[in-house]
């Protein structure tokens, strides 16, 4: 896939962004880490990298404050299409996430809107069982210490 338009779709609430102003700094092997500004500006996040593993099923976001320190990292469970006629990617949102703290402290959130997708029918089982393999995946590497692993390909990009 060659540097694709990259869309972010979301199951609850329902939509799909056009990612316009993330900048793609690395495509290669199964990955691709992105630096972007807050789509929806806040009193904390100002920008951020991500790096998106489509083979595992995550992203891994780096999320900073305007004076670029660091808050928290933000780890969601993903799926991927890309289209090549139309070079387009949208990576859905199958909403677990992990918040990991600057100071070690993990929290799983949105594990009930999982619940809530597939009472709606807005997932599918076949989802659902790779957003959960995906979602244990990343606990047992957060849980063994392998953040700075995970983050290493936005590291070459972060600042100084």
């Amino acid at each position: 896939m060659k540097n694709p338009v990259l869309y972010r779709r979301r199951l609850i609430p329902e939509e799909c962004i056009l990612l316009k102003n993330d900048r793609i700094l690395l495509n290669e092997a199964g990955i691709l880490v992105t630096g972007w500004q807050a789509i929806r500006p806040r009193k904390d996040l100002h920008h951020g990298f991500s790096c998106y593993y489509f083979r595992e099923g995550y992203k891994v976001s780096k999320f900073y404050a305007a004076d670029h320190r660091l808050l928290y990292y933000y780890c969601d469970i993903i799926s991927h299409d890309f289209d090549e006629q139309k070079n387009t990617l949208v990576v859905t949102d199958l909403l677990a996430d992990v918040i990991v703290y600057p100071d070690g402290f993990v929290k799983v959130v949105d594990i009930g809107e999982m619940a809530q997708a597939l009472e709606e029918n807005l997932i599918t089982v076949p989802q659902l069982k790779s957003a959960l393999h995906s979602l244990n995946s990343l606990l047992e590497r957060v849980y063994a210490g392998d953040m700075a692993s995970l983050t290493a390909p936005i590291d070459r990009f972060d600042f100084p």
